[in-house]
């Protein structure tokens, strides 16, 4: 069984987080549409997770495939360290002002984003004259998978093979919580007190992803916890990484995450949104305070770390054209919340959920299964199979059974999501 489930995928090609030996692939897609997925046998698939978090506006947006046509006539790749253009200085103004952070370092992708942010905080003490290593980051979080982003993650099975080849790193707790939550408060004056504990070693940056931990299990946390957080990391002289990911550009109910929460963070890493989920590229953001300790005579002093592909034009059209259309219609994610408000609660009265939570464009629960929570747990995959076979794509995080939608789903598309994954409880045992 486990050879002919193997069999079935390409043989030149590895999927990234599958066991090919006990996962069928669904198919080949070969177009996109809105919020839909056209299989190669004709069938449509609502994209009800908008292909891991990035098909921000859906897909085939006219507007930005416009945009990188046009850029790509004019120019397609130019080398960052010695040329600039037009599109990465309006992507880098139009940033500045919308996250009130001066400066712009261009990767490509949401690993490369934390990777430069870690280095930079690191760096900035060094320039000063103060060698500060230390980080804090919080349990369960997902940084990314190259070393320095597995470092701040959670360790876990996914980076159990180079747990000695990571840095170390300090970690809270992260108090997530649900509705109906009669433990929260008590939960979170103990992450406190344990933040506060840690911080009074010297530290270089604490490191965190605002409201919603994503791969984690979407755990998501309260924005007065996070307020409170803002001060302490205040008090304590320490930098404060905001990892926007995946929350950022309107999937929290505000255009980034740190805003809702009232974070006012020094270094902000952002990829998968920003370019409507068209084309790889990452961005860390960085105050003028960081920058300005680069600034220096002295060549140790440069950011010695770059990208072939840094600030590709297209790219950087495609994030303009992006921006663009979430200026044209912040309702389109200021009101998601209430999209999803209805209808969750509906499912939330079904004895096979628990912990319902949502924060904008995403809403999630947990199945209540006999087996262990975490990202082993097999329910969800009966829950994705059965909805594959009804025309809706989701990918569980184990028994994390979440939607988060492009903002083009329309309300029809979104109650259909509903009605499966409704039915499918039936199935959990």
């Amino acid at each position: 069984m486990k050879d002919s489930l193997a069999a079935q995928w390409h043989p030149n090609l590895w999927p990234p987080f599958t066991q090919l030996t006990s996962s069928k692939p669904t198919g080949r897609v070969l177009k996109g549409d809105g919020a839909v997925l056209i299989k190669e046998d004709g069938t449509s698939l609502i994209d009800a997770i908008s292909s891991w978090w990035v098909t921000l506006h859906g897909h085939g947006n006219s507007y930005i495939a416009e945009a990188i046509y046009h850029q790509a006539q004019e120019l397609e790749q130019v080398i960052f360290a010695d040329f600039t253009h037009p599109q990465a200085e309006n992507l880098a103004n139009r940033l500045s002002k919308i996250t009130g952070l001066e400066r712009l370092f261009f990767s490509d992708n949401g690993s490369t984003a934390v990777e430069v942010a870690i280095k930079l905080a690191i760096q900035w003490w060094h320039n000063q004259g103060e060698e500060r290593q230390h980080i804090i980051a919080f349990e369960g979080a997902y940084h990314g998978d190259t070393f320095g982003a597995m470092s701040v993650g959670e360790r876990n099975l996914f980076n159990e093979p180079f747990e000695k080849l990571l840095f170390p790193v300090s970690r809270a707790p992260w108090p997530s919580t649900w509705w109906n939550d009669p433990e929260i408060d008590k939960r979170e004056e103990k992450a406190i007190r344990i933040l506060e504990s840690l911080l009074e070693v010297p530290t270089a940056a604490v490191i965190l992803e605002p409201l919603v931990q994503g791969a984690g299990g979407m755990e998501m946390v309260r924005p007065s916890f996070l307020e409170k957080i803002q001060k302490i990391i205040n008090q304590s002289n320490t930098l404060l990484i905001a990892d926007e990911v995946m929350v950022g550009f309107g999937r929290t109910g505000s255009l980034f995450a740190s805003q809702r929460a009232k974070l006012s963070p020094d270094l902000m890493c952002l990829s998968k949104g920003l370019t409507g989920g068209f084309l790889p590229m990452g961005i860390t953001m960085a105050s003028q305070r960081i920058f300005n300790a680069f600034l220096d005579s002295n060549p140790k002093k440069t950011f010695w770390h770059g990208h072939s592909f840094t600030a590709n034009p297209l790219g950087c059209a495609a994030a303009n054209a992006s921006l663009d259309l979430l200026e044209k219609d912040p309702r389109s994610y200021l009101n998601f919340e209430a999209r999803h408000l209805t209808h969750l609660k509906s499912l939330s009265v079904h004895p096979k959920v628990k912990k319902v939570r949502l924060a904008g464009t995403i809403a999630a629960f947990e199945l209540n299964t006999n087996e262990r929570n975490g990202y082993l747990n097999i329910a969800g995959k009966s829950i994705k199979t059965y909805a594959l076979e009804h025309n809706v794509f989701i990918r569980p995080l184990g028994n994390v059974i979440y939607l988060l939608p492009p903002l083009c789903i329309t309300d029809e598309q979104l109650k259909h999501c509903y009605n499966i994954l409704q039915k499918s409880l039936d199935l959990i045992k």
